[in-house]
């Protein structure tokens, strides 16, 4: 899959938007990525600004390309001004270091460019991927239910969740992963991500946010957090409301997974 730089700002946009209408990522908060083993047609706007350390070797990644949000800068103003937003790196051979491209000399890579490398390297090197995108968001419901004690189990996150659309188990069939907190771009954060992502699509970084991964499009990994935050919205309702239903039951997700050859572990 070649994407030119042109496609893949569009995706970010549109997605930067859209994570801002569902108050996913209030100020500068939230960031995404999209790896490429290939990127043609880089326009003059993006200038080489010199050499930088990666926080963490990503080998598989070298001579590919990481467009990356900037710490500090918001999502939300990609469709108007991506230069001011978006910075590339241009995996050196060696895997440790980078070439930092950019129109604004003043943009790094998010802080928690770490747990992106990971994630990256981690899903490229076992299964030689050409494409690959993650994101960052934060939105509310989902973020608030990460707070209580009985949401920080990835079995019980899943049993609650998944009750409530169909849409919800289809495109989470082997669930949401659950990782404890830990401080926000710490190594132990990147390490613990970049496991908890092996073998889910989306994970929560407990009362912090949600991370989905997609290998072809950045806007299906926002799909993504879509789907889980509606069904944490549903969830949230039901606590307000005093719990009176349970969702779908049991049998009725088996019923469902059955006709749509879902397997999953939960129900």
């Amino acid at each position: 899959m070649l994407k030119s730089l042109k496609e893949i700002i569009w995706e970010m946009s549109n997605v930067g938007q859209r994570m801002s209408q569902i108050n996913a990522t209030e100020g500068a908060a939230g960031n995404f990525s999209v790896f490429v083993r290939e990127l043609p047609d880089i326009d003059s706007r993006w200038r080489d600004r010199g050499e930088i350390s990666l926080p963490l070797p990503a080998a598989a990644l070298s001579g590919g390309w990481v467009i990356i949000t900037g710490t500090g800068r918001r999502e939300r103003e990609i469709a108007h001004h991506p230069e001011l937003v978006i910075c590339l790196l241009h995996i050196n051979s060696d895997g440790e270091t980078a070439s930092l491209y950019a129109a604004d000399a003043e943009i790094a890579p998010t802080s928690e460019l770490n747990s992106h490398l990971g994630v990256h390297n981690d899903h490229v090197t076992r299964r030689s991927l050409d494409h690959h995108a993650l994101i960052h968001a934060q939105p509310v419901h989902l973020t608030y239910l990460s707070h209580i004690d009985r949401y920080a189990d990835t079995v019980a996150l899943n049993r609650r969740l998944l009750r409530w659309q169909t849409e919800t188990i289809i495109n989470f069939p082997e669930g949401i992963g659950v990782i404890p907190f830990y401080v926000p771009t710490s190594p132990e954060q990147a390490k613990n991500t970049t496991e908890g992502l092996r073998n889910h699509r989306a994970i929560i970084w407990s009362k912090h946010g949600i991370l989905t991964r997609h290998d072809s499009s950045l806007r299906s990994a926002g799909d993504l957090v879509e789907y889980a935050e509606v069904a944490a919205q549903y969830e949230c309702l039901n606590l307000r409301a005093g719990e009176p239903t349970l969702g779908f039951s049991e049998e009725q997700l088996r019923q469902i997974c059955s006709y749509f050859g879902i397997n999953q572990p939960f129900f």
